[in-house]
């Protein structure tokens, strides 16, 4: 056996993806393991509000990159590939090609000792692989090209709260008491838990020797799709749900309607609904087991990988959600705060407001914003204008947030991402609804003199650049409805305020 207790001191170990949902749990894993650990982020101000983020070193550039993946891997030991792009468009399997053999090149010449690589298991039952599973072999593939050792583990479906998967079977679970479901719902899947998930990846880190080799983990139980959805309704205490098979449901029909019920966008859920037609089960003769032994408590069971996750869910403990690193929008918005004399034109919405209530209450009032709380009045307005985001392959508001109270910055909050944060002071938002153009809401909120004593002042500020003549006539068509929504949520984020000051 290779295995030894923990990570040595002296390999230092490389996570790529640290902003996404196994990426940030697993760098906390690693840390607790004693390991010295650093990052590749794209863009840090996604990880920046991580508790980790002081505990590790942090590189910064794309994957596409060269001198950036060179740079970043110089002087590791164990790197981890947790990368893809598979809402790039169409053709993300081609991006995913040239991330790989970006990264395996710059591992070889900075002499890294090991790669360990996150895949998809593919069996194949006569069907040929989806494009996201053999994008993802072809991955593995790609990285094993350049003589450093690849490990690479393949997974199915992740349960934990905040996975894709899981995600979309709570939300479809719970509002669909009776589903219309393509006939391949039958095919069997063999889930794994995050927990276990984790464990296997740490546990590779800490092997004497690098190994090279494909190796399957999943969890101890089978099931089909429409029986793990049976399950969870069991577990999540739901009536027994009806699920009606037809042959007629294309990948394009299911993918719009999983877009449509759940938090997962449309061009997120179709390539993982493509992957449903193969089955994924571990194939004994790639088990891990060979390499790595099981959990010395055991790998959790379905059912206890979903109670798990359900009480992380209810008791407002997510670590990490698919959504964190995820970003589904135009390519004109993927560039974020450009500078005010970049020439680009700016229309803006500005509320400022004062109160006496305490500048504590004040902030919480703001950073408790959306999610199952709403946007502080016209809700049925935000609904539609989710609605209509998913209507078009957008997030919508169903992304919701990670914690009810608290907000970090890098994550997705509804159909907006926390773009900074300056706790009792400073929240901007950016969107992340299909726009034509780039937009963002800022609350800032201080002290200052007014009329005649210190009170507490609120800015609330949106403000777009559009795109394009597309982009002005989209300001002007929304602005009627901004006058109904933008003074009615700064007022009500005071009259928030004040409640929190008289219930203490």
């Amino acid at each position: 056996m290779y295995q030894v207790k923990g990570i040595p001191e002296v390999r230092k170990v490389l996570v790529t993806g640290a902003s996404g949902y196994v990426g940030s749990r697993l760098v906390t894993t690693l840390l607790n393991q004693g390991a010295s650990v650093r990052v590749l982020v794209r863009d840090p101000a996604k990880i920046v509000g991580q508790p980790w983020y002081s505990k590790v070193e942090v590189a910064v550039g794309s994957a596409t990159e060269y001198e950036a993946i060179h740079t970043a891997l110089t002087g590791i030991h164990t790197a981890f590939y947790l990368l893809h792009s598979i809402g790039a468009g169409p053709r993300f399997d081609e991006v995913e090609q040239n991330m790989a053999l970006t990264f395996g090149q710059a591992a070889k010449d900075a002499g890294v000792a090991q790669i360990i690589y996150l895949g998809g298991i593919f069996t194949s039952g006569g069907h040929k692989a989806s494009q996201h599973l053999a994008s993802r072999a072809n991955t593995g593939a790609c990285l094993a090209k350049f003589e450093v050792p690849v490990l690479q583990l393949r997974a199915g479906i992740i349960i934990g709260s905040g996975s894709a998967s899981f995600e979309m079977i709570r939300h479809m679970t719970h509002r669909l008491p009776i589903m219309i479901t393509p006939k391949w719902v039958n095919n069997r899947t063999q889930p794994i838990a995050i927990r276990d998930v984790l464990y296997y990846l740490s546990q590779a880190a800490s092997l004497l020797q690098p190994q090279s080799g494909i190796y399957d983990i999943g969890g101890p139980d089978i099931f089909t799709y429409a029986n793990l959805i049976e399950e969870f309704a069991k577990i999540a205490k739901l009536r027994k749900r009806i699920i009606i098979k037809v042959p007629f449901l294309s990948v394009w029909l299911s993918s719009l309607w999983i877009g449509l019920v759940t938090p997962v966008p449309v061009a997120l859920a179709r390539p993982l609904v493509g992957s449903l037609i193969n089955e994924s089960m571990v194939d004994q003769k790639h088990t891990i087991s060979t390499l790595i032994p099981p959990p010395s408590n055991g790998l959790l069971t379905v059912d206890k990988a979903f109670e798990l996750a359900l009480s992380k869910v209810e008791h407002h403990e997510v670590e990490s959600r698919w959504s964190d690193a995820s970003a589904f929008m135009p390519p004109w918005q993927k560039t974020q705060s450009d500078p005010a004399w970049a020439g680009e034109a700016e229309y803006h919405d500005e509320q400022t407001v004062y109160t006496d209530a305490t500048l504590e209450s004040l902030w919480r009032s703001i950073e408790e914003i959306g999610g199952a709380r709403g946007w502080y009045g016209a809700d049925a307005l935000w609904w539609l204008r989710g609605l209509l985001d998913r209507m078009i392959g957008g997030v919508g508001l169903r992304r919701g947030r990670r914690d009810p109270n608290f907000l970090r910055q890098g994550e997705s909050l509804d159909f907006w991402r926390v773009e900074s944060l300056q706790a009792n002071h400073e929240l901007t938002l950016y969107a992340e609804m299909i726009l034509p153009g780039k937009a963002w809401l800022q609350f800032t909120v201080d002290e200052v003199e007014h009329g005649g004593r210190v009170v507490r002042r609120l800015n609330q500020r949106a403000s777009f650049q559009p795109k394009g003549v597309g982009g002005h006539l989209y300001w002007a068509l929304v602005l009627p409805f901004h006058r109904l929504i933008f003074p009615k949520m700064a007022k009500n984020i005071l009259k928030e305020a004040v409640r929190k000051d008289g219930a203490r």
